[in-house]
């Protein structure tokens, strides 16, 4: 599953892998295009097929999700910009020690989206029975919950992104004066398929469609999201797990 999800993504990425390759002259740019490319490597696919159905359910129903949008943005600026950061000042020996968690993070992303699809199809609520402790509903799909799932998403590497953000953005950030602002690029790059598909919504006017059309059909847009999220949850973790 993982080397079919590789040759997708090799098709989707090699344009701005070699419009990045010829940019480095320009490492703002070059980190942008390495960041889309990490967009579309195969640990990211399927999380960002998660946040585009996630935040087009919430546009159609609700209202477009910028604010949401910009904390799930503002997470992976926070995730990538500390990551390079720990590199920065730690030495190139620490990436040895980081990809030891990576493959366990990565691990994590296909429950998450599983949880999250669970959730819309309204199969749970997340309660705890302790009255002292509760989870409120806003951390799987509020603005708290964009936060923590744009740095989570962000930690989920694979041998691509690695590669990409490691071997190709980390020399950059070495050899520039703004280097320590690169990470940051890069994570908006990653962002893009995401803010394409919002954007496209809001352009065509599907701001709250679903809610001026009735509850039945807001019902139903909602529950078609959760099985999206269900079914890429799973496909995750058959491509991670086993």
């Amino acid at each position: 599953m993982y080397s079919f999800l590789s040759q997708i993504s090799n098709f989707l990425s090699q344009p701005f892998l070699n419009m990045a390759n010829s940019m480095t002259e320009i490492p703002i740019l070059s980190a942008f295009l390495l960041g889309i490319v990490g967009a579309m490597a195969p640990c990211q696919l399927t999380s960002n097929f998660g946040a585009i159905t996630l935040y087009s359910n919430q546009s159609l129903q609700k209202g477009i999700a910028w604010k949401e949008l910009f904390l799930f943005i503002f997470g992976k600026i926070i995730a990538f910009s500390g990551l390079g950061l720990i590199v920065w000042l730690m030495g190139k020996e620490i990436q040895s020690t980081l990809t030891l968690y990576f493959p366990w993070l990565r691990k994590l992303i296909g429950p998450i989206l599983i949880l999250v699809g669970l959730y819309l199809l309204g199969l749970f609520k997340m309660y705890w029975n302790v009255t002292l402790f509760r989870v409120p509903e806003r951390w799987l799909k509020g603005k708290i919950g964009s936060f923590f799932m744009g740095f989570g998403f962000s930690l989920a590497f694979c041998p691509t992104m690695f590669v990409l953000f490691f071997v190709t953005l980390m020399p950059l950030v070495y050899s520039t004066s703004y280097g320590v602002l690169l990470p940051s690029i890069f994570a908006v790059g990653t962002s893009v398929p995401v803010i394409f598909f919002i954007f496209i919504l809001w352009y065509l006017g599907f701001s709250g469609t679903v809610m001026k059309k009735g509850r039945q059909v807001g019902g139903i847009v909602q529950k078609t999201a959760g099985i999206v999220m269900v079914l890429l949850g799973i496909l995750d973790t058959i491509t991670y797990w086993f």
